[in-house]
């Protein structure tokens, strides 16, 4: 796990390096495509990201000390939180392309939905691996410390890549 982290994370930071020299090139027109972008989105996405690192942590945590129950409740609030970020970054795409703003039309937008795309896939990922971990967890034969915390730590990369995302895409002028 902790390679495919190390890689995820050299190639968000790759392409990351990618959008920042694009924007540098042409800051006037990635500022002005930047400020369309509704705020409240992507902080309404940060908190629900952190919130569901916290309940992904207090998920090993109590795995840790043998309380399952305790697990298995933060397991599935950290399943819906993730549930609750991608159809939050829906309508926020819905609401960019209503306003014509799409993956073509400008660089700025390109990066947008690219980045928030991919990342968007690995919450979906994310999600299906919060569903094996509930699984295990119900499971009194099947409860794995070690995939409990493999789960965890997948969750807390991509909660990771979205700080960086919200950084670079809605804060960073």
């Amino acid at each position: 796990m902790w390679a495919f982290v190390l890689f995820e994370t050299l190639i968000f930071t790759a392409y990351l390096v990618v959008y920042l020299i694009a924007r540098i090139r042409d800051q006037d027109n990635y500022l002005h495509d930047q400020a369309q972008l509704d705020l409240r989105f992507g902080i309404f996405n940060t908190i629900v990201i952190l919130s569901s690192s916290w309940s992904v942590a207090r998920c090993v945590q109590s795995a840790r000390a043998g309380r399952y129950r305790p697990a298995l409740v933060n397991a599935v609030l950290t399943l819906s939180f993730g549930v609750v970020f991608l159809a939050s970054k829906i309508v926020e795409w819905h609401t960019e392309l209503r306003l014509g703003n799409g993956l073509t039309t400008s660089d700025f937008f390109s990066h947008y939905f690219f980045l928030t795309g991919i990342h968007g896939a690995h919450v979906l990922i994310g999600i299906v691996v919060m569903s094996v971990v509930i699984h295990e967890i119900r499971s009194p034969a099947r409860r794995s410390q070690q995939l409990i915390e493999t789960g965890a730590t997948y969750w807390h990369t991509v909660d990771f890549l979205w700080v960086l995302i919200f950084s670079l895409l809605y804060i960073v002028r």
